[in-house]
């Protein structure tokens, strides 16, 4: 996997990203899926959703797995009626497609929970919520006294009026969740704003970091034996 340098807006951060969801290596280890009781509702949407797509439900789950890898995904989320009021991380479902957080009473919900989730399609809220950042990232929103609706997210990258920064030179703009967008460096482009040209010195840099550690490992042992001899 290439490894490329982010940049996501609003907040400014530089991290590695490879490109892929990040699913898990077993069904056991997606602990999301049970953070509250029962199982997805048979005819509910993501149940709809997830036979359709022929995935596989697993508690609060719909989940779609690699045959090469064996890797688990979660494409569907149904935490609804699960007396929830408040939301901070749903990040072990960044790759879904379809998220239920409906008839709970949470009274706000931060845009920045769903930063990163680009698959997300559909959002199924309590009604008194607004659609993650806002009826301008989504296609399609409707809403009654149960529930709201947001379907459809659009690309951030195409709402260029919307942005409070555009890339900077030698990057391009991928879609990072509903408002949410980042700047990946073009190839041959790394380093700070993707100003530094050639290849990332990716051997060099884990090297020195790998390095590092062992060092410290070395000098917290020789201070062990020095206070050793001490006593």
């Amino acid at each position: 996997m290439t490894a490329e340098r982010l940049l996501t807006f609003g907040a400014v951060v530089f991290v590695l990203f490879d490109g892929n969801l990040v699913c898990h290596a077993t069904e056991s280890q997606v602990g999301l899926c049970l953070m509250c009781d029962g199982t997805v509702l048979n005819g509910s949407a993501v149940w709809n959703f997830c036979t359709s797509s022929a995935g596989e439900i697993n508690g609060r789950c719909c989940l779609q797995k690699d045959n090469t890898s064996g890797a688990v995904c979660i494409t569907g989320l149904d935490i609804s009626h699960c007396n929830l009021s408040v939301v901070e991380d749903l990040s072990e479902a960044s790759t879904s497609t379809m998220i239920d957080l409906s008839f709970n009473p949470i009274s706000n919900l931060s845009d920045l929970v769903f930063q990163g989730f680009s698959q997300l399609s559909y959002v199924i809220l309590p009604s008194n919520l607004t659609c993650p950042g806002g009826n301008a990232s989504w296609e399609k929103t409707e809403v009654n006294s149960e529930y709201r609706l947001c379907e459809g997210q659009i690309n951030a990258c195409n709402q260029t009026g919307h942005m409070s920064w555009d890339c900077p030179q030698n990057s391009l703009c991928s879609p990072y969740g509903p408002s949410f967008f980042a700047c990946s460096c073009a190839e041959d482009f790394h380093g700070y704003k993707c100003l530094r040209e050639g290849e990332f010195p990716t051997a060099k840099v884990f090297g020195i970091l790998g390095g590092s550690t062992v060092l410290t490992s070395i000098l917290l042992w020789v201070t062990q034996r020095r206070k050793a001899k001490a006593m």
